[in-house]
């Protein structure tokens, strides 16, 4: 798999990102969330190249090789979305297919409320639309469960005194389906400097979130949800309550599957994305 990496600047920071495909395919950006970076579509990237498309897989702001700003203001909820648009813009595309996972999906979620007309499909992995998940989380209290993690993570300090004792054992646990030479590379990642605060930063910049008009809309743009259904940390409610929100919107659930469906069922999901892109 041939992959070349390249800086792009975009919404005054660098993303280091993974591009692969021929030059002139119809481009495909790939969002990764937490703990990833553009590994976690290491599945995806070859049989999406092969069949023609061009692959653009950034790592966002905070991880492995971006830009890490200081403090969670600067990792609030706009500016992860105009990081993305404006890398597109910046490989001289104004329409993309886009596809998400975790907080990567939140990320593409966005995009598609925010700015329709430059996306073209929508693919989100294990993710709902952020304003479904706030309103399911007021009135589930197994949703609230599955979610402490994210008030732990706000916290200042304590997670990164705790997490990077355990790099390894987070990377062992967390990610699935990783060969030994692919768990270097993560634990690369997650020690660059100042990374995890930054990653982190994600979690703690929720506090400054203010609703926009936008993201109460329905998405309009054509949008397939894959979701594993074994998700420690997402009711698969939250699967069909996003689905309801689509107005082109399609659901495939994978019994056997968890959190990272994209790898546990690689070869169905590349597949279903592939249909969903050229249909």
């Amino acid at each position: 798999m041939d992959i070349k990496f390249k800086n792009i600047e975009t919404n005054g920071v660098t993303l280091h990102t993974a591009l692969a495909g021929p030059e002139r395919g119809e481009p495909v950006i790939l969002l990764h969330g937490f703990p990833d970076h553009w590994m976690a579509w290491r599945k995806q990237i070859g049989p999406l190249a092969e069949a023609g498309y061009r692959v653009i897989v950034p790592d966002q702001r905070g991880y492995n090789l971006s830009s890490k700003p200081s403090g969670p203001r600067n990792y609030k909820y706009p500016l992860l979305i105009d990081d993305i648009v404006g890398l597109a813009k910046a490989l001289g595309y104004d329409r993309f297919n886009l596809i998400g996972h975790d907080w990567g999906a939140a990320v593409a979620w966005g995009i598609a409320l925010k700015s329709p007309l430059n996306v073209k499909k929508l693919i989100i992995i294990n993710a709902p639309i952020p304003c479904v998940f706030r309103e399911f989380m007021k009135k589930n209290v197994r949703q609230m469960r599955r979610s402490w993690y994210m008030g732990f993570f706000q916290i200042p300090i304590l997670p990164e005194l705790s997490i990077k004792r355990q790099f390894k054992k987070l990377v062992d646990k967390v990610i699935p389906g990783l060969s030994p030479d692919e768990k270097t590379q993560y634990l690369e990642a997650l020690n660059q400097p100042r990374a995890l605060t930054c990653m982190l930063n994600w979690y703690r910049a929720m506090k400054f979130y203010e609703p926009k008009p936008h993201e109460q809309l329905n998405v309009v743009v054509p949008t397939l949800i894959l979701w594993g259904k074994k998700d420690r940390y997402l009711r698969p409610e939250l699967a069909e309550l996003s689905r309801d929100k689509c107005d082109l919107g399609k659901l495939v659930l994978f019994d056997k599957a968890g959190h990272w469906v994209m790898v546990e069922e690689a070869e169905r999901v590349n597949e279903l994305i592939l249909n969903q892109l050229s249909s």
